[in-house]
């Protein structure tokens, strides 16, 4: 991973051209230890790309063909690296923009499942590619594109390991939006100027609500929202908030 960060955004790139930004278990621990360690005093957003033509080929098939291992074995690497990301993304609270610059196939379109922004080149190619190697959708597939998608339409992306364009992507809501290739740095820096002069701490508030609400009953997520927004109440972003409503101008929030 190539790791940078300016004007309060955290920007995180797949560093692999040469071997379409495959990841290896190197990657993934990166990956994780980034996300892990933003926080809302320091960042506003954190954006993931690729380098080079494609946003991620997925897992590296080579490294996992050179790494025999028992099923123990592969179920506590799986979850020691590409397990800790889905986790770090999904209890991050600093917003998550993927910007797809390319294709993104298998552990790759599950990433883009997980932001919770996304933008895509209208030329860049998905696929739940992992029964094409005889594997199950990892890296938070199986738990995140049903959400998004819904599940019929999760099921044939898995099950057939289609290839699919970035205008289904986005009728499919796997993506926000598409965009020409060459305007997808303009749309993305727009995004992520609006979000990096919110509230990043309310933000983060939501999307705790958003994600923990998915496996409550609905008054048990009613009690939490209401528990989360209780807390937003008492926030110096929602005092600066009202008082900037009440002067008729833009809130400045920290």
């Amino acid at each position: 991973m190539e790791i940078d960060s300016d004007d309060d955004v955290l920007r995180l790139t797949f560093d692999r051209p040469e071997a379409l930004n495959a990841m290896t278990m190197e990657t993934a621990d990166e990956l994780a230890d980034a996300i892990e360690g933003a926080t809302p005093a320091e960042y506003g957003a954190i954006v993931i790309t690729g380098a080079g033509d494609a946003f991620s080929a997925g897992g590296d098939l080579e490294s996992m063909a050179e790494t025999p291992e028992s099923s123990q074995e592969a179920y506590e690497r799986v979850t020691e690296t590409f397990g800790r990301v889905v986790e770090a993304m999904l209890e991050c609270p600093v917003p998550i923009v993927a910007k797809v610059n390319g294709d993104a196939i298998g552990a790759g379109l599950s990433i883009v499942a997980l932001a919770d922004i996304a933008y895509a080149a209208a030329d860049a190619t998905f696929s739940c590619a992992f029964v094409r190697v005889g594997l199950i959708p990892d890296t938070g597939g199986t738990v995140m594109l049903p959400h998004i998608v819904g599940l019929r339409a999760a099921k044939q992306l898995a099950f057939t390991g289609e290839f699919f364009d970035a205008e289904r992507a986005a009728d499919l809501e796997l993506v926000n939006e598409t965009v020409p290739a060459e305007e997808l740095d303009d749309r993305v820096a727009d995004a992520v100027d609006g979000l990096v002069d919110g509230p990043t701490a309310t933000i983060g508030m939501m999307k705790r609500a958003m994600h923990e609400n998915m496996g409550r009953s609905w008054g048990e997520a009613l009690d939490y929202e209401n528990l989360l927004q209780a807390q937003a109440r008492t926030s110096d972003a929602h005092v600066e908030g009202v008082t900037a409503f009440l002067e008729d101008r833009e809130p400045e929030f920290e």
